[in-house]
This record gives C-alpha cells, structure tokens and sequence, in this order.
C-alpha cells in the first residue's frame, strides 16, 4: 500500500518528507555510486513515499503538484544526493505522460499504485503496425536508446517511437523524427508516441561507467522486433483529447518542464557545497597556519559571491516557473515564457557549475577524496551540465529569438 494517498499530500508534505530523504541519501551515496544504479529499497521507498507520481492527476492515483513544487523537491533531494534526485524526477517526468494512456494500459500499470516507471522522450524507435499470434492489433517495435536514467529500478520502461504506417514508412530516414519532435513541441499533431515495455522485452545494457551521476543507471537498452499490443504504443497526441487536455500542467511550456528539475537539481547541488564548505571552514586549520579556514577573508568573500550567485539563479529560475504557471491556468504560453523558463533553467545549471567549481577549490585538498560530498557534487553537476536540454546552445537559439522574427523556436 502506498504510504501516500493519491491526491492527499500537499505541497508542504512532500517538501518535509524530502527534506527527511537528506540525511539517509547522502549517508549511502558511496553505496549508489558503487553500484551504478540506487539500491532496489531506496527507489522502492521514494515510490512509496510518492516521488514519481508529482505529475500525475490525482484522478489518476497522483500528487497533481504544480512544477514549482516538483522542481523544489528535486532541489532538496539533490542536497543529499544528485543521482537519486535524477532518477526520481525522470520517473516523474516520464508519468506525466500517463493522461495519454488508454485505460486498459493505465490498469495495468497501475497494478502497484507505487509503480517505478522509466523512460527516453527522444523517438530513437520504430512502431510498425503488425497483427499478434491472436490476430490482436498492435505494433513491433525496434530501436536503440541512450541515458535510461533508472531503468535498472523499473517496472515500466518507454521509449520514444516513430509510428509508422507500414515497413516502407519505418525504413525512412530518421531525420525525419528530429522534424515531428518539433512538430509537437509547437502543437502540430505528430506521429510520435511512446512505446512502453517490461524489463524483460528490452536488452538493458550494462554501459554506464562515468565520472558523474554514477547512480543513476542511465542505461542504453534496445528493442528488436519486439510485439506490444496496441495501447501499449501509445501517441503523444492522445493528451490532446485526453480529459485533462485542459489541465494547467498539460498546458506548460513541454521542453521547459522537462527541463526544469536539472536545474533545480544543480541548484541542490550548489546549496549543499556552500553549506558544507562552511561546515568545514569552522573546523579546519590549513597547514602553517594558526586561524581556522573560516577566519580568511578569500573564504569568506568566496562563500558570500557563491551565495548570492546561487539564490540570484534560484530566484529568476522560480520566478520563471511561477511565471509559465500563472499563464497555464488560462490555457496560454508565448515565446517569451518558453523563453524565459529555458534560459533560467539553463542559467541555474550553469552558475550551479560555478559555484560548485569555486567551492572545491576553496575547501583545498579536502575536497579531492571521492568521499567528499564536494568532490561528488562536482562530478555530478559536470555531468549534468552536459545534458542537452540546459547546455550553451539553448542560450544560442534564445539569443538568436532577439534578432531573427523568424528563428526555428520549436526547441524551446
């Protein structure tokens, strides 16, 4: 039984019971990166305690939390440990999509109302209409896609497809894909969907060895010729006509709310390295000398720039979101929002990455052991940043909204 009722825990509920994750996830963070993926207890009890289901409608067993509070979750999370924050808000982002599923596969999945789902938007796949042993409609799908973040914790795992009308339709060229994905991002009916697999049907590979976000597990997995029945393709355009089409958080900027838990996440992140380098600064006498590290004007001028950098970022990302939000209540965006909540999305990322940088190096040879939280915090925000929904180039098509009327702006 889930310990969080459907539609029952307010924002302020969830923020306590994040707040409480801190301590335990960063108590066991040597223990997630060691084995590339969170242990199967932490992501069974963030599910039960009603992680993955922020964006979800309470109409269908979810929180319906509004972004604001989502991202703030995954903001506190990150402060004890990045990695599970990561696989928690890809599990979040990925039942968003659940108001696009048909009943009979919402039933299913939501067998374990605690369900840890998984997934990849990017149609890196092919769906093709093929008849099963029964003569029952459905699709074979093949592909291959990257960075499953959690998958190794799922029970439902998607992937991104093309839906195609036949074999000659499915042996097109994949760029084709790169044109409907933004086709969607502006409202245009695609012929994109998600497919959604058990373990079991997909080879999940055993390919994350990085230096940062080590535990989060993001897998590459492949599908080959792999028979679902109908409604477990499911197209991205059913949220259109779906009963909650109307709701405000159907309504928000799609790229932006994608987007916005890594920069929370970075933010998290940034917190804690200001927070424990000031932990450390009370305590610490460097090497020929007699004050602590506090007691130097350079620490204490780095940790009052790091501050401000971070709730300077903070506050124009939260007042970006709120800002998106107040919009989708009447069912509108512009490009100026979209924006807006990229940029500020992709700016918390950023300065988080600095401010983690300088942290390191003010906390001297401290920080160089893999135990420090400073020096795992840096290689998971580096990790981060070079996610393509908040690298430098979403700054090169929002600057280019400035000087080009017509810019291709169906990216944001």
């Amino acid at each position: 039984m889930s310990s969080v009722a459907a539609g029952e825990a307010s924002s302020e509920t969830m923020l306590a019971l994040a707040a409480e994750w801190v301590p335990p996830l960063r108590e066991r963070s040597a223990e997630i990166d060691r084995l590339r993926q969170l242990p199967q207890d932490l992501a069974d009890a963030l599910a039960a305690d009603g992680f993955y289901r922020t964006l979800v409608p309470p109409e269908l067993g979810g929180l319906g939390l509004p972004p604001a509070v989502v991202a703030e979750i995954s903001e506190v999370l990150a402060m004890g440990n990045a990695s599970a924050a990561w696989c928690v808000f890809i599990g979040a982002t990925s039942q968003f999509t659940f108001a696009a599923l048909e009943p009979s596969l919402l039933d299913e999945v939501l067998t374990n109302p605690d369900v840890i789902t998984a997934g990849v938007f990017a149609p890196s796949g092919r769906a093709v209409p093929a008849p099963g042993p029964d003569g029952s409609a459905g699709y074979a799908v093949s592909g291959h896609w990257v960075f499953a973040s959690g998958s190794h914790n799922a029970e439902w795992i998607s992937g991104g497809v093309r839906i195609c009308d036949s074999d000659a339709d499915a042996a097109s060229d994949p760029a084709a894909d790169a044109a409907e994905l933004d086709d969607a991002a502006v409202g245009h009916p695609p012929t994109l969907g998600r497919a959604f697999f058990r373990p079991e049907e997909i080879d999940l590979h055993d390919d994350w060895f990085t230096s940062g976000l080590r535990g989060s597990g993001s897998s590459s997995f492949d599908a080959h010729d792999v028979w679902l029945p109908a409604p477990r393709v499911a197209c991205e355009r059913a949220i259109l006509s779906s009963p909650y089409a109307a709701e405000p958080l159907y309504r928000m900027p799609l790229f932006g709310l994608l987007a916005l838990p890594i920069g929370a996440i970075a933010l998290g992140m940034a917190r804690a390295c200001i927070n424990e380098v000031i932990a450390i600064a009370h305590e610490k006498v460097p090497q020929g000398s007699r004050r602590t590290l506090g007691q130097r004007p350079a620490l204490q001028t780095a940790v009052a720039v790091a501050d401000v950098e971070v709730r300077a970022a903070r506050n124009l990302l939260y007042a970006s979101v709120e800002a998106a939000w107040e919009r989708a209540q009447h069912g509108l965006s512009d490009l100026e929002l979209r924006r807006d909540l990229r940029t500020a999305t992709t700016h918390a990322v950023q300065t988080s990455l600095r401010v983690i940088g300088s942290m390191n190096s003010a906390a001297g040879g401290t920080a160089v052991f893999e135990a420090s939280p400073l020096q795992r915090h840096l290689r998971d925000v580096q990790t981060a940043s070079a996610h393509f929904m908040v690298a430098m180039p979403v700054m090169e098509l929002a600057g280019r909204t400035y000087f080009d009327p017509d810019a291709d702006t169906s990216g944001l």
